[in-house]
């Protein structure tokens, strides 16, 4: 059984020496442990580091493409390279890398294909009140609308079995964290969470500027993919808080026509028909998007098929592709 560990990097040249110290080479059930650096486009060192410090497998972006991207371009890298298991972890030795067999332990004994390593950010001394707030308020958001425990959620320190890898399919640019918890859900993929250790702060965050900006993109992508995966109930929702907001009015007008004895009100006539007509549209734009969602189940299963035929094929050395066994 091979496990790859990959690391998505951005001018990660201090950091990287010591987090790939920390990943042990040797693991109970684990036939060959390999490295793959994922460069985002640096403009240091990180590369040459990498090289120097053996890195097996070293994939670079010409330009910088976002972690999402680049997390979704490691794990294709990693299946090719005949990953059975695929660790993710950060280049800036947040996460512990000592605990890489406790993380991987629940997919090579068969309980889960997919595993997210908890930080227990409620211990974690370097997070603010807010930020422990919004780590437990966001965590559980995704767990009801992915239908899985995650008590981490925005935990890049992840293990996917290679049947988990194959089935997700990143689309958003901002972070994959959120979007393969909602996708393994919608997908019936088995998930679970096993505490794990945070090494000390060695810089910012560079994947969102404040924490008001980290929360729109969360939320973005939290709406985005949740309504491509249950649109319906996305729009039906939506469309029912619209239908409420036009029936207060024409009820108040109801009202006081029947007890004033009068006219006039007009307006709340007006909004009211307003709101219901987008309650309506947005219904039926609910009924539509369910019936594209159903086309792109049949893409992603085509796309499943497409994968699994390509990765059944090994390269030769004449630059040729032969049927693998």
């Amino acid at each position: 059984m091979k496990l790859i560990v990959q690391i998505p990097c951005y001018n990660e040249q201090d950091s990287l020496p010591q987090t790939l110290a920390d990943i042990p080479r040797e693991i109970e059930g684990i036939d060959a442990v390999e490295i793959l650096v994922i460069d985002d486009g640096s403009r240091d060192r990180t590369v040459a580091v990498a090289r120097e410090l053996g890195v097996e497998h070293i994939l670079r972006n010409k330009v910088n493409m976002g972690l999402a991207r680049t997390f979704r371009r490691g794990l294709e890298e990693a299946l090719h390279l005949g990953a059975d298991i695929v660790v993710n972890t950060d280049g800036d030795n947040q996460y512990a890398g000592k605990d890489i067999p406790v993380l991987i332990a629940p997919i090579v004994e068969g309980r889960a294909d997919m595993v997210i390593g908890d930080r227990q950010t409620a211990k974690v001394a370097h997070f603010s009140p807010a930020k422990k707030l919004l780590q437990w308020l966001g965590s559980a958001v995704v767990r009801k609308l992915a239908g899985v425990w995650v008590p981490d959620a925005v935990s890049g320190f992840r293990a996917f079995s290679r049947e988990a890898a194959i089935k997700l399919n990143v689309v958003s640019s901002f972070s994959y964290t959120i979007e393969t918890i909602i996708q393994a859900g919608k997908k019936n993929i088995a998930v679970t969470s096993v505490p794990i250790a945070t090494n000390p702060k060695t810089r910012e965050s560079r994947l969102f500027k404040s924490i008001p900006d980290f929360i729109v993109n969360s939320v973005g992508t939290m709406v985005r993919v949740y309504a491509m995966y249950q649109p319906l109930r996305f729009f039906f929702y939506l469309g029912s808080v619209f239908m409420v907001a036009g029936l207060i009015p024409l009820i108040r007008f109801l009202y006081l026509h029947f007890t004033a004895g009068g006219s006039g009100h007009v307006q709340s006539v007006m909004l009211g028909g307003v709101f219901l007509t987008l309650g309506v549209l947005t219904w039926l734009v609910g009924l539509l998007s369910d019936l594209i969602s159903f086309n792109r189940q049949l893409q992603e299963m085509t796309l499943e098929k497409v994968k699994r035929m390509e990765l059944e094929r090994v390269p030769v050395e004449n630059g040729r592709w032969e049927d693998d066994g």
